[in-house]
């Protein structure tokens, strides 16, 4: 397909609110939880299952995104799936049954599959090499203004309007874009239905992980995210409840971990003019495992300042920005007739280890901060091992450079 769409700012801009329809609909809901548990008389540990269950569906829902936006084409499987969104946003709101908003949360996420896995093939149908990783870059850039301003926006309406105004206002946002998918992107990938569903899905598998790249950038990914969710998950009870700043605070002190990751994917985006991918992975690598050091000692030390946590959570983000737009573009370079379902595998692999982060990171919770020091200084330890073995793990593959 022509790169031509890669030009156009509305283009990319749209694929990155697909994308970040999950962290926004994650961060959103973050102010919700505490005045949803005391409404509801259920438990600070289920009610952080809202974040988990929805990641959990986000994970299951990608590998049949891909697979499909493959065989059927990308703009199908976008509809489909930002409607579910949408209408679960809906029943999510209106609720008063804790098991019914789970469910509604868990098919949420297997929406918002969709607009993660289609954004990164359109990504690789249009472009490749170090372009790919420049566009995807720009849009990690782009969708941080979401888990940025998300949480302020979902800690005004809860506190103006209550619990249930951040899940109505996702519903809204999905409709607003089916709205700009309609006016904004079009079809860029040739249907494939020449074989069996089946042997389809298994021939995609065996390609994918053919490959070096793709064994090393899902590493590098699984790790990351585990760090990064158990981070999103416990925000609001290590802000709130542990220590003790009012909802209203909450909106500005999570935006920053969104500023970090912005900052960090406008730093990487230019590193990879000059340096091989795998290398900006290293920078990236490096930043984490600093942050990993530093909760190791938190841990350790029990009862410390809240700022020294939260600068180590914002240095974390800013070493996702190095991380992520680089290793996806990495494991989509060699495949690109199956980018659908490779991005699918991708997002499953991230969307397992984030829910695993996120379930473990919720009953681990004892009012205290050990569950979030500890699960982000495994991931970081988790990243750096990873990076200083890449080139036992890649061999003599050939990154990806700003020449390619």
């Amino acid at each position: 397909m022509p790169a031509e769409p890669a030009t156009k700012r509305m283009f990319v801009v749209v694929l990155a609110l697909l994308t970040g329809l999950t962290a926004v609909a994650v961060a959103i809901s973050l102010p919700a939880i505490p005045e949803m548990v005391s409404e509801l008389g259920t438990t600070m540990s289920l009610g952080q299952q809202i974040v988990a269950l929805f990641m959990l569906g986000m994970a299951i829902g990608q590998l049949p995104a891909g697979l499909l936006s493959d065989r059927l084409g990308r703009m199908p499987v976008i509809y489909a799936g930002v409607g579910l969104f949408a209408i679960c946003g809906a029943l999510a709101s209106i609720s008063n049954d804790i098991t019914v908003i789970l469910v509604a949360r868990f098919s949420q996420g297997l929406g918002a599959a969709v607009g993660m896995v289609v954004s990164r093939a359109i990504i690789r149908d249009i472009a490749s090499g170090a372009v790919a990783a420049r566009l995807m870059s720009l849009m990690v850039m782009i969708f941080t203004l979401g888990p940025t301003i998300a949480p302020m926006l979902g800690a005004f309406l809860a506190d103006q309007w209550g619990w249930r105004a951040p899940l109505y206002a996702l519903a809204i946002i999905g409709v607003l874009a089916l709205y700009l998918v309609r006016t904004h992107l079009h079809e860029t990938h040739v249907p494939s239905a020449d074989q069996h569903i089946g042997r389809q899905f298994v021939a995609s598998l065996k390609e994918f992980f053919a490959h070096r790249e793709a064994w090393f950038s899902v590493m590098i990914i699984v790790f990351t995210a585990a760090g990064f969710m158990v981070l999103i998950t416990g925000s609001a009870a290590l802000v709130i409840e542990i220590y003790g700043y009012p909802v209203a605070w909450f909106g500005a002190i999570f935006a920053l971990v969104g500023v970090a990751l912005f900052a960090g994917s406008l730093v990487s985006r230019h590193l990879l003019l000059r340096l091989h991918t795998v290398q900006v992975i290293g920078v990236g690598a490096g930043i984490v495992a600093v942050v990993a050091v530093q909760m190791l000692l938190i841990q350790w030390l029990g009862d410390v300042n809240f700022w020294w946590v939260w600068g180590n959570a914002c240095l974390y983000m800013f070493g996702v920005g190095f991380l992520m737009p680089t290793a996806n573009a990495l494991s989509l370079e060699p495949v690109p007739q199956i980018a659908g379902m490779a991005s699918s595998i991708i997002g499953t692999m991230q969307g397992l280890a984030a829910a695993t982060s996120a379930i473990v990171s919720s009953i681990l919770y004892d009012g205290s901060i050990s569950n979030l020091t500890l699960i982000m200084a495994g991931a970081g330890i988790g990243v750096l091992l990873t990076y200083l073995l890449h080139k036992q793990i890649l061999g003599t593959v050939q990154t990806v450079t700003q020449n390619d």
